[in-house]
């Protein structure tokens, strides 16, 4: 920001305002900085996301892009004034429909179809898409949205004008029916009236700015110049850290034996985007800075960019001791693949290349630390609030218990915010400073620097019987972590176990090997390398299908995987088995499918209709390592049920689900659950938010906490379990028959925590450690699907059309419907990216305008199918999803491109270019 400041006198939500600001200020940044309307949202500050949309003079605007200056005399309206302090009819719809997951986009959303249905207030579907196009949303895949806004246009404009939160649609479950009800949020109303905190939202107002210092290169030494000198010609820096200025040890990493990572690098820089020093100051003073000035020598280094490379005899090491790059392999071997291949009657052979993908969250890494007394307290938006805490204390030399992280809200992760971001760096600052020290990333900044899914190189063979029975399998996989390990140990463990796909393989070979190169670091991505490895194989049982004459959904129901089936790591599933449900649940969708692609290419030429199948599974929970979450609750003497819910939401819902089962399993109304955050210093460790594992293992500590606690209190009260526990103001209420005991829970002292009664109960599933061949058992439960893509692709332009995807998945028991298909659409359309258009080139994609995610009018209609197919260790029979959803995407979607043109594109996306070339090379 620059130039001289101004009075700018508008009108904001009705009411008149005036701020001082420099002319070309941004108006996002006078929202949220001098009004603190923090409901307006930044996510990339060049007009690209649309989160910060608002209404001027009741047209939609980017407030990113609009100077201060020429608001002037106009009228802004955000998403704090859209009800004036209750909820408009399309807020409520919002809530009713799920439409809100993480919420960073909802705000945008609100307003740009406010505008619409005020100018237009019957709208078709497409008037939506379009009033929403230039708005982005990575977390629910806009179907949901669209429906809000038809449901809205139904009312007539005086009913749209006001909603209230006694809507019958609000009335939580009464006891004993929130599992299998499909309430709103619990968390819902703040994100869609503009209230809900996220990482950049509540900065201290007397923070210093913190600005990170990143290498433009991919590999390169460095040399600082005279720091000192630099600080003294700009007032206002207070400080500039270096390595040298870390206290404790200055490596980090989510696997605590591959730790690898650098808080600042040291001397030379592994990928373009690390960072190497940071400079502290008041707002204005680093707002102003000139980063392209400060004082650093680089000297270029040759990188190693892809595993071939990496492994070359002659390559440097990125890190001394592995041995030709490469950071661990994983195997799992079962019978005799060689000999089984050898036999087929069918084989069929393959290699599928895959990009980076970039996580495309619309909320920037972004947080503060202070100090409070001798205790680091960071807030932050994170997945892994103990994990954040054990690596912050290690890198700045505290003790664990000196270290206090608070997660805000999270505007979406799907694994990349597993890993630090802000947190060492602010860390650093306040403690060295004694001053509040707050750092938002920019839109550049955050895909720089932070994890992308791995790329990968795989090839694989797959054979067959007379009867098309899968007889063996040989699978490799090359994975590019990058330059540090961050989870490649994870992908490369987890893949082998994966490979198969959900079918019976006798006889099985798969090796994944995690490589590393000067690439951007490859972390966790919604389903760690599975969705890669799954390509894979769903593309060669299509050709497989092909060879053994069988329709390609009835060839994967044939060797689909049932109750008392032995996985590739020799692991029974004696029952939960829920892919072949998932399958004939399809089956009237798939040959309906294939009818209308046959009768739609009978009459066009120059367009082809395809229709592509393919299914997955996957282990929730850690790969045969410990994965405990621990869940308190209890009674609080004014008669609340509080739950301290550690299983961090960021979107998927577990705010909602895991106080759903433990209203059920304590047996109260879900009205009378609280819940407090995964805040450290009051929260037990839930564990990490990934691996579809928070419903499932999280939710199962919660029931069972939850049962401890209904249990304490029966026997408090001396009665059976037949009775029935009610509130009546500060008392509790137990009956059982026609007696009731009254509990006046005023009169019994409250413990540390201020509950009069409480239970805290600990679940990790039950696994067994993988043998040198890989066998054994290495997740407690699996989750199953199956999707089909029906597209048409454009035979001159390569280009596709998506017509409508059927999705089945097996939840073992869908706790909260309404949230599963939330889940369920969101998956596909970050599958439909992957698939389609999705490749992160370090330099050349670090913004949402080159790099293109799904927009609303890339999604087609989505009919979403919940299949359950309990299973004994989930809460309630519950499984978990939010992985699943996306793994048979990608490859239903190229399976569908083979059926309509005859062609596989092996390298993804599947680009227009690309699906042309495959085309021009089968001579077609």
């Amino acid at each position: 920001m620059s130039g001289a400041r101004m009075e700018i006198a508008f009108t904001v939500n009705g009411d008149a305002v005036s701020v001082e600001a420099a002319p070309v200020q941004r108006l996002s940044s006078v929202l949220r900085d001098e009004l603190r309307l923090t409901g307006t949202k930044v996510g990339c500050d060049a007009g690209d996301c649309g989160a910060c949309t608002v209404l001027l003079d009741d047209q939609p605007v980017c407030a990113c892009l609009v100077p201060a200056a020429s608001v002037a005399g106009l009228q802004v309206r955000t998403v704090e004034g859209l009800a004036n302090g209750s909820l408009s009819a399309l807020q409520v719809s919002f809530l009713r429909h799920g439409a809100a997951q993480c919420g960073i986009c909802t705000p945008g959303m609100l307003m740009a179809a406010t505008a619409l249905l005020e100018r237009n207030p019957h709208p078709v579907e497409e008037e939506v898409k379009d009033a929403l196009g230039g708005v982005l949303c990575r977390c629910t895949g806009y179907r949901k949205i669209i429906s809000a806004v038809m449901d809205a246009s139904n009312l007539s404009p005086a009913a749209r004008q006001q909603a209230q939160l006694d809507d019958v649609d609000f009335r939580l479950p009464p006891a004993g029916q929130a599992v299998g009800a499909s309430p709103v949020r619990l968390d819902g109303v703040a994100k869609v009236n503009g209230t809900e905190k996220f990482g950049a939202d509540s900065f201290p107002a007397d923070a210093l700015a913190v600005a990170v210092i990143r290498s433009p290169h991919h590999h390169a030494r460095f040399a600082f110049g005279d720091l000192e000198a630099y600080q003294a010609e700009h007032p206002g820096i207070v400080a500039i850290f270096t390595a040298a200025d870390i206290p404790g040890e200055n490596t980090f990493g989510v696997i605590p034996p591959f730790a690898d990572q650098p808080a600042l690098a040291e001397g030379s820089a592994r990928f373009r985007g690390e960072a190497v020093a940071l400079v502290a100051g008041e707002p204005d003073a680093i707002g102003a800075l000139d980063l392209s000035s400060f004082p650093i020598i680089w000297t270029e280094l040759s990188p190693l960019l892809d595993t071939n490379e990496a492994q070359a005899g002659d390559a440097a090491l990125l890190h001394a001791a592995r041995a030709g790059n490469v950071l661990t392999q994983g195997f799992v071997e079962r019978g005799d693949p060689e000999t089984a291949l050898a036999a087929a009657a069918h084989i069929v052979s393959g290699v599928i290349e895959t990009s980076y993908v970039e996580h495309a969250y619309i909320e920037p890494e972004a947080g503060f630390a202070h100090m409070d007394g001798d205790t680091l307290v960071v807030t932050a938006c994170t997945q892994a609030p103990f994990m954040d805490r054990a690596d912050t204390a290690r890198v700045l030399g505290l003790a664990p218990e000196k270290v206090r992280i608070v997660p805000t809200a999270a505007g979406g992760g799907f694994g990349s915010k597993l890993d630090l971001s802000v947190q060492p760096l602010v860390g650093l600052v306040a403690l060295k400073t004694s001053r509040p020290a707050a750092l938002c990333y920019t839109r550049g900044e955050s895909m720089m620097s932070t994890t992308k899914r791995h790329p990968a190189l795989m090839r694989a063979t797959i054979g067959a019987d007379a009867e098309g029975r899968v007889c063996g399998m040989v699978f490799s996989g090359d994975f590019n972590t990058g330059a540090y390990a961050s989870w490649g140990p994870t992908v490369a463990n987890r893949v082998p176990v994966h490979a198969s796909g959900p079918y019976v393989t006798p006889n099985y070979r798969a090796l994944g090997r995690a490589i590393h190169t000067n690439g951007p670091i490859s972390g966790a991505f919604r389903g760690f390398g599975v969705p890669q490895a799954t390509i894979c194989q769903e593309t060669l049982y299509d050709a497989l299908a092909e060879q053994a004459g069988l329709d390609r959904l009835e060839f994967r129901l044939r060797n689909a995987l049932r109750n008392g089936s032995e996985t590739v790591t020799g692991q029974l599933l004696a029952e939960g088995v829920g892919i072949a449900d998932c399958l004939e649940a399809l089956n009237p969708h798939w040959q309906r499918a294939l009818a209308d692609a046959e009768q739609f290419n009978a009459t066009n030429r120059e367009t082809k209709r395809g229709v592509g199948v393919a299914s997955c599974w996957y282990g929730c929970g850690n790969t045969s390592l410990p994965n405990p979450s621990t869940i308190k609750l209890g009674i609080s003497p004014d008669g609340r049920v509080v739950l301290h819910q550690g299983a961090v939401d960021i979107g998927q819902g577990s705010n909602t689900v895991i106080a759903q089962i433990a209203a059920d399993a304590l047996g109260v109304p879900l009205a009378q659950i609280v819940l407090k955050g995964a805040d450290t210093a009051i929260t037990p460790d839930a564990g990490k938010t990934s691996a579809s594992r928070q419903t499932y293992v999280s939710g199962k500590a919660a029931e069972k906490a939850a049962r401890s606690l209904r249990d304490k209190i029966l026997r408090f009260a001396n009665v059976s379990d037949h009775a029935t526990l009610g509130f009546e103001n500060a008392a509790l209420l137990i009956r059982e028959g026609e007696a009731t005991r009254r509990i006046d829970l005023a009169d019994l002292v409250p413990d540390a925590d201020g509950l009069v009664f409480r239970a805290e109960a600990t679940y990790d599933p039950p696994t067994t450690p993988l043998n040198e061949k890989g066998q054994g058992t290495p997740y407690a439960v699996f989750g199953y699907g199956a999707q089909i893509a029906e597209l048409e692709v454009d035979l001159k332009l390569g280009t596709v059309r998506l017509v409508k995807f059927t999705a089945a998945h097996d939840v073992g028991r869908a706790i909260n419907p309404l949230l599963a298909q939330g889940q369920i659409e969101g998956g596909i359309a970050q599958g439909i990216g992957m698939a389609l258009m999705e490749e992160y080139v370090p330099g050349r994609t670090e913004n949402l305008h080159d790099y293109l995610i799904p927009t609303i009018g890339d999604i087609p209609p989505i009919e979403t199918i919940l299949v359950e197919v309990p299973d004994p260790e989930g809460p309630f029979g519950a499984k978990g999803l939010g992985e699943h959803v996306l793994i048979p995407t990608a490859p239903a979607i190229l399976n569908a491109i083979r059926h309509a043109t005859g062609v596989l594109v092996t390298r993804l996306p599947a680009t227009p270019s690309r699906i042309r070339a495959a085309m021009k090379e089968a001579g077609r």
